[in-house]
């Protein structure tokens, strides 16, 4: 029993006082959540978006992206930007609990208090708790849900979500709009229900009535009502069209008025690798066995009453990579043996539009009349009101497609889904819009949400299927979203008609197919603008693939190749003809070059590979055949430029090559040095008396860099003063303790001989100094300047200390000439 004297409206629910400034590039509001409510104002955009929502003021203010309001208390809300719905969405959050008895509020939907939030998108929800072992449970029979695809979006721009809490992660039980079979929903434990609306729309009036449920021992348990008359269902299975969690049970309940028959489709199935249990789908129904239903075989009428569909998952090996889950979408269609259901279709507000259904089955009980007149096909013309009535039709009966005209439009016009009455009893089946433009004009179709590719082996559609043909019946292609074609251009009267894989029906939304512009002539019969990505391969055919192309048509790819990478442009499958007039011709142009990078016609022999490193044209034309086709699959990758990772590679070498010449060049200066630091310098003793010095070593020069005092020579006398006798004996020199100039030779000179001694008067065992000839002697070398400074050097080295060792010296008797000297 509900709590009667707790009511709960958005007015209490989201009871928000609001006052708002405008300013430039700014705006405030004050925000007063209701008790219990959870007010979250997020960003959509990236981390370090420019956008801030602010809180406080003064220096207490704090910016984010995001802000969390839960207080009672009006809070200053500031937004740092000129347009802040445009970035920010508001999520209004309510928590219902329930004890084993009752719950604490239900779900009123209500508008009061908020209205200056319709800016903004919106989403409410509310977090519902049950009491174990019990479910909660919420009512939907005053409206009635109808489960969709969660690709799609509702016509009334309102959005309803279930969702189970579990240990495991939430599951999202399903995605509804408004009036439909679904009347009451169970969720175990704990989950959540969320209604989502688009900026600038205002809430539907309404309640759910929320309650204390069953034990159930499923994940959720879904209840569905199904009218006197003619009525279906599609369901879908938890986390479609993801997988079904691991080893659970999902639960379906139907009521079924008195005398309705009853069929079930199981369609769109996937099935998991298990390892224990298997997938099933067992029925039950008062009073009788339980049934277990193959989910691969085409299930027959059920009897009549009230039963449940139970689907049950396995333990499933998700091991290995591309493992596939458990998915699958359910059709439950009821009618009576003998039931009959009016329609009124009237298409005058839809300019142009026309309906046409047709009788699948020919040997089915199923009558159809329009205005009281039975018919195997129905039009209802455009702009025109018809009576329709179906009698012992069953949606798998029936199939419906509508047709739309739209002609030489000066604006671009946009190719939405049509609205049909409840009352028709299937969805369509496809859609189909016939371009005219003016004469010599073209049709130039764009995706408003993602590009388009071409439906081709390797690369096929699976869902949604948009067929582009001329007005003779030639198929232009065939598309399908998350492409990279951006543009289609066809010069010639053209349609495009949407349908689904597997004849299955069209889910209602609201977003455009696609965009149609009517523009003027172009030079070739089809082009297509293509943008490819990196490391995602392009497939591109020639138009009316997998037949040939139309005799003498053309067509062109503009194709863009981002700066520093290149297209590798291969040739799969290229089937040629034999001309009876003209050729074919493969031809590839940059952008913005007169000349061609290649160019091919069907006798000469082509390349299937070549690269291109610029945008570029791609373009085909062809013959009048004699025999055969011309056909042609091109497959386009964009790769990095091999110039560009040739050029990073060059410099990486170069500059790695001047750091090892930098590093060599330092490592031989240091050596060098330190070569210098142990040259020892040797001196050599020569009986014409010259000393030489090994090497080009000389004393470094010191601060006082004038060199005045460096000598031209020095006197023998001031050199070997150990190894000679003292000058008075010797009669050649005189003191030597005083420098004096230098008078005599050089070193360019010959030795100096003394003119008192002579070979001959040497006398025998006494030490003498060297007396040669200057013809005995050989001639001194050119030296550097350099070689004399070590004498200064050498005199101090054999010079002796002590006056006294002379005397020394002359007792030691005659010397013995010396061989060398250190």
């Amino acid at each position: 029993m509900f709590l009667s004297t707790v009511r709960v409206s958005l007015q209490i629910f989201f009871s928000l006082t609001f006052i708002v400034f405008t300013a430039s590039g700014v705006q405030k509001l004050t925000v007063t959540p209701d008790r219990g409510t959870t007010l979250n104002i997020s960003s959509s955009q990236v981390k370090g978006s420019v956008c801030k929502v602010c809180t406080g003021a003064g220096r207490s203010q704090l910016c984010s992206t995001s802000v969390l309001l839960n207080n009672n208390t009006p809070v200053l809300v500031e937004f740092k930007c000129p347009r802040p719905q445009d970035v920010f969405s508001v999520e209004i959050v309510r928590n219902i609990e329930c004890t084993t008895k009752s719950c604490n509020g239900r779900i009123i939907l209500a508008d009061s208090g908020s209205l200056p939030l319709l800016d903004f998108k919106r989403k409410f929800t509310w977090i519902l708790k049950a009491s174990a072992p019990k479910a909660f449970q919420i009512d939907f029979s005053k409206t009635g849900l109808m489960q969709i695809n969660p690709s799609v979006g509702c016509l009334d721009r309102h959005t309803y979500t279930l969702q189970a809490f579990q240990a495991t992660g939430n599951v999202a039980i399903g995605k509804y709009c408004r009036t439909g079979t679904i009347s009451s929903a169970q969720v175990l434990n704990q989950g959540s229900f969320s209604l989502e609306v688009p900026a600038g729309q205002k809430l539907q009036n309404g309640q759910f009535d929320v309650s204390v449920g069953e034990e159930i021992k499923s994940l959720a348990k879904i209840k569905l009502t199904l009218t006197q008359g003619t009525s279906s269902s599609e369901l879908l299975s938890p986390n479609y069209p993801d997988s079904f969690p691991d080893d659970d049970v999902m639960e379906w309940y139907f009521e079924i008025p008195a005398k309705l028959r009853v069929s079930v489709q199981f369609l769109n199935l996937t099935q998991p690798r298990c390892l224990k249990k298997e997938t099933a789908m067992e029925y039950h129904s008062k009073g009788r066995a339980t049934l277990l239903l193959n989910l691969m075989d085409t299930q027959q009428a059920l009897n009549q009453g009230d039963f449940s569909l139970m689907l049950r998952n396995c333990e499933m090996d998700r091991r290995r990579a591309g493992s596939p889950g458990f998915s699958l979408s359910i059709k439950v269609s009821a009618s009576t043996a003998d039931s009959r259901v009016l329609c009124n279709v009237d298409l005058r507000k839809q300019k142009d539009l026309s309906l046409h259904i047709e009788k699948l089955r020919p040997g089915s009980d199923c009558k159809m009349k329009m205005n009281s007149v039975t018919k195997e096909r129905i039009t209802v013309p455009s702009n025109s009101v018809t009576q329709l009535s179906f009698q012992d039709c069953l949606p798998e009966d029936l199939q419906v497609t509508t047709m739309k005209v739209i002609d030489c439009q000066k604006n671009p016009v946009s190719l939405s889904l049509p609205s049909l009455p409840n009352c028709l009893l299937v969805l369509l089946s496809s859609v189909t819009w016939v371009l005219r433009p003016s004469q010599h004009g073209t049709v130039e179709l764009t995706s408003p949400t993602v590009p388009l590719r071409q439906s081709l082996p390797g690369q096929l559609c699976n869902d949604s299927i948009i067929k582009l043909a001329e007005d003779d019946g030639t198929t232009v292609g065939q598309f399908c979203p998350q492409g990279v074609i951006q543009k289609v251009q066809v010069h010639a009267n053209m349609s495009v008609t949407l349908s689904r894989v597997g004849d299955k029906k069209l889910m209602p939304f609201l977003k455009p197919v696609l965009t149609a512009s009517l523009k003027k002539e172009i030079s070739e019969r089809y082009i297509f603008t293509v943008s490819p990505m990196k490391d995602s391969p392009v497939l591109l055919a020639t138009p009316g693939w997998p037949l040939g192309m139309k005799s003498y048509s053309t067509v062109s790819w503009i194709v863009s190749v981002p700066s520093k990478m290149v297209a590798n442009l291969m040739f799969t499958n290229v089937s040629q003809p034999k001309c009876n007039n003209r050729h074919t011709n493969i031809k590839v142009q940059r952008i913005g070059r007169l000349e061609e990078d290649y160019s091919r016609r069907e006798d000469e022999v082509a390349e299937s590979n070549i690269t291109v490193s610029e945008s570029f044209y791609l373009n085909m034309s062809n013959c009048m055949p004699e025999r055969g086709d011309f056909r042609v699959i091109t497959k386009i990758t964009l790769e990095k430029s091999k110039n560009l990772l040739l050029t990073i590679i060059l410099s990486v070498v170069a500059a790695l090559l001047v750091i090892f010449i930098i590093v060599l060049v330092v490592i031989c200066v240091v050596v060098r040095k330190k070569k210098k630091k142990l040259n020892h310098q040797v001196s050599i003793y020569n009986p014409n008396g010259t000393v030489f010095l090994p090497g080009q070593n000389g004393f470094p020069k010191s601060c006082e860099d004038s060199e005045s005092h460096v000598y031209a020579s020095i006197e023998d006398t001031l050199v070997y003063t150990h190894l000679l006798r003292k000058g008075a004996e010797m009669g050649v020199y005189g003191e030597f303790d005083t420098y004096r100039p230098f008078e005599g030779h050089t070193d360019s000179q010959k030795p100096l001989v003394s003119k008192d001694s002579g070979a001959d008067n040497a006398e025998v065992g006494v030490y003498q100094p060297f007396r040669l000839s200057s013809q005995q002697a050989p001639p001194l070398p050119n030296r550097p300047a350099s070689h004399n400074q070590p004498a200064m050097e050498l005199n101090e080295i054999y010079q002796t200390e002590d006056p006294s060792e002379d005397d020394h010296f002359s007792k030691l008797g005659p010397r013995l000439d010396p061989e060398g000297g250190d």
